[in-house]
């Protein structure tokens, strides 16, 4: 009996509708159920889109199986009222991880307070996820800064910093054959956000293999395999059409309040021509009258219709890749024996989401 998923984690109706549906169809099929943690480290501003961006992601990627989604929060990161009042309502404790009996689990990035990512406030637990998860996952996807915190901890490996940010929908390519990229066109877009990035030689010298790159060479989405399979992205697959455009109009907002120096670059190949005029418009008004007011004239909405989701088939067939190994595993388990248990449906921060989950 397939279900789809139909709202957010912080939906009642959505949790509602997995109690009704999704535990019965893991008793009844467990082979069928794959249980993943997501360990959302976004600040405040993108903690509910990004929830949004991995169940939409993991719907689309699966058909077949029930996909069952926990929400994990690390209690370092620094939050408002209102974020911790979400994570307090929809998450489970970091603490409740020791003992989940996950298939897999994502770890996004996080906004950067300092230069040395062993000074962040969250590095001592992050680095206990990182451990953890290589002895008891059979794959964890790390994002971003969680991917530039995985290779430092594991293997001594620093980012470096960009002159520039690296900000846009960038072309990429397949680097070599890996069941991961399996289905994936020779050429495609994913989303970039960051300011540093790790060295392509100094991966390979520690035994990760590089999967795809941007045709600039730089890294993009790379893995390597111990006891369970980490898979790393520099980039961002998981972003849905508008989500570079309100980051900069949020760096845009930074500047009009004299929060950072420095006016933001356009994205790149994200914005088609008549909204890189109106912007470029905008920004020399604003570098010439340094008034917050000039947001008003911002083309949010316009600029919205006008981008193309290029990048969602390509993320899409990555994850069902990803859901595809993470369940051949999750048989392989059954198989043996070892009497994995699912947990209890009133379990903290388990979004029980019966989404589709067979690649095709």
């Amino acid at each position: 009996m397939p279900v789809h998923l139909v709202g957010a984690a912080s939906s009642p109706d959505f949790a509602a509708l997995a109690k009704r549906n999704s535990n019965a169809a893991c008793q009844e099929s467990p082979v069928n159920c794959i249980h993943i943690g997501l360990i959302n480290n976004m600040p405040d501003g993108a903690l509910q889109a990004t929830e949004r961006q991995f169940l939409t992601l993991l719907d689309s990627a699966s058909d077949g199986v029930v996909v069952r989604l926990s929400l994990y929060a690390l209690p370092d990161i620094p939050r408002n009222e209102p974020g911790r009042c979400h994570i307090n309502r929809f998450y489970s404790s970091i603490e409740n991880l020791w003992d989940s009996h996950l298939d897999g689990l994502i770890v996004t990035g996080a906004e950067p307070h300092t230069a040395n990512l062993k000074d962040e406030p969250y590095w001592h637990n992050l680095t206990r996820v990182l451990d953890w998860a290589e002895h008891n996952t059979h794959s964890t996807v790390w994002s971003c800064l969680a991917a530039h915190a995985a290779v430092l901890h594991t293997d001594g490996i620093a980012r470096h910093r960009f002159s520039d940010k690296r900000f846009g929908a960038f072309e990429c390519a397949p680097a070599l054959e890996h069941p991961l990229t399996a289905g994936v066109p020779s050429r495609f877009q994913v989303p970039q956000s960051r300011w540093n990035g790790i060295r392509e030689n100094e991966l390979t010298d520690c035994g990760y293999r590089v999967l795809t790159r941007t045709s600039d060479g730089d890294v993009d989405m790379f893995v390597r395999q111990r006891q369970s399979l980490f898979v790393l992205f520099q980039g961002h697959p998981e972003y849905e059409v508008n989500t570079l455009l309100l980051e900069y109009r949020r760096d845009i907002v930074r500047y009009l309040r004299r929060q950072i120096d420095t006016y933001p670059a356009l994205p790149e190949s994200y914005f088609d021509r008549e909204t890189v005029d109106v912007l470029t418009k905008l920004r020399e008004r604003a570098l010439s009258s340094r008034r917050e007011e000039l947001l008003a004239d911002f083309p949010t909405v316009l600029a919205g219709k006008k981008i193309a989701n290029t990048w969602h088939p390509v993320a899409t067939r990555i994850y069902g890749n990803w859901l595809a190994y993470l369940r051949a595993q999750s048989e392989l388990r059954l198989k043996a024996g070892r009497g994995w248990k699912y947990p209890q449906l009133n379990e903290p921060g388990l979004v029980q989401s019966a989404v589709r989950a067979q690649v095709k």
